[in-house]
């Protein structure tokens, strides 16, 4: 029984922490959204950081429960960091400040209620074991159980390296590659939208009344001032699209979104959230990339935040205005390019990956 219940928390914990350790700036994104509700702001700079390090801890953490190496410290650890996790899905369910905790990042999402009764049971189960410890028996000695959690540690490593340079190797995102954004953009099958009133505010006899446009006063007369109108939530949606905040603006303020990606032709989007590390891809691959696309007609844009920047140093380019929060949800590199055939995302590559992108384009 405790062999099994040892299996059952390293397999959930290796897991979770690969699967967030597949896309660890969507974790460290997560993190800046409990920073904000907690006034944490100095600490959104080192958000990637601890991203980084609990993905390595869940798998490490995972394995060596497993393996029974270091069993006490191994289970005291898992202890910590369940607590740390059942306080954080208690505050996304309790509070409602935060929509989900990102336990297992975008792939597979959890409601409030399900990440808050798995680490529930998980904590049972990790404190079945704190109890059992005494018991264990590792069938492999230190040193092969000692390789293993190393391996494991190196490999989780050069695994979070390996996606921040060149785009998660599982992307669950509504921009992955073989998506449409138009169909992300609507609502899924079933689902009932927002509803609004638009509900009016009047002054009469000097006192504030509101009323919606199915309830005006039975005595309304020009007695009542105009003051304001508004539009009020009288039910909430049942869900909401993949994509809700995605909008391409051009310089002269005209959102030619839908223009765009209903135009049933090939083009190539640049997202570059901003321009920190020009130096490292404003280079003769770059160069190469944007004659290849106009030698063949394809229309080539920067997307970008920092649209002042743009404009001054790549003037021989269209340049498209985009919020930075939707530009890093799109690309978790900076920048990335998307392949777009209309709405389709025909490829999606990191600025890292020349020779694949040169490729692409010459086929494309």
């Amino acid at each position: 029984m405790l062999t099994l219940i040892r299996w059952m928390v390293g397999l959930l914990f290796i897991f979770s922490g690969l699967i967030k350790a597949n896309d660890p700036l969507g974790l460290s994104y997560k993190m800046q959204e409990f920073f904000e509700a907690w006034q944490l702001h100095a600490l959104h700079n080192y958000t990637l950081f601890f991203a980084y390090g609990m993905n390595v801890l869940e798998v490490v953490a995972g394995i060596a429960v497993i393996v029974g190496w270091q069993i006490k410290k191994t289970v005291w650890l898992l202890l910590t960091l369940i607590v740390f996790f059942t306080f954080l899905t208690a505050y996304v369910l309790f509070s409602g400040k935060i929509k989900a905790c990102g336990c297992f990042g975008d792939c597979v999402p959890l409601t409030p209620v399900q990440t808050f009764t798995k680490d529930i049971i998980l904590l049972i189960l990790i404190l079945i074991l704190l109890f059992k410890v005494n018991s264990f028996r590792s069938s492999l000695n230190n040193n092969l159980s000692f390789a293993i959690v190393f391996i494991a540690l190196i490999g989780t490593i050069l695994f979070q390296n390996y996606v921040l340079k060149y785009l998660p190797v599982l992307d669950c995102l509504p921009y992955a590659k073989g998506k449409n954004l138009v169909t992300g953009m609507q609502l899924p099958k079933g689902a009932l939208p927002d509803s609004f009133a638009i509900t009016f505010k009047y002054k009469k006899d000097g006192k504030l009344i509101e009323f919606d446009q199915n309830n005006f006063p039975a005595d309304f007369d020009d007695t009542y001032e105009y003051i304001d109108r508004y539009d009020k939530l009288v039910r909430k949606g049942t869900a909401l699209p993949a994509i809700t905040d995605f909008s391409l603006t051009t310089v002269f303020g005209n959102d030619t979104t839908q223009a765009l990606l209903n135009s049933k032709t090939k083009y190539i989007l640049l997202f570059a959230k901003d321009f920190n590390n020009i130096n490292k891809w404003d280079n003769e691959d770059f160069k190469k990339g944007v004659e290849i696309a106009k030698n063949k007609n394809i229309p080539f844009y920067i997307v970008t935040a920092n649209v002042s920047f743009a404009k001054e140093h790549f003037n021989n380019l269209t340049i498209l205005s985009c919020d930075a929060v939707a530009i890093k949800t799109a690309a978790r590199v900076n920048p990335t390019y998307f392949l777009m055939n209309g709405a389709d995302v025909d490829n999606k590559i990191s600025y890292v990956n020349n020779k694949e992108l040169l490729k692409a384009l010459t086929t494309f």
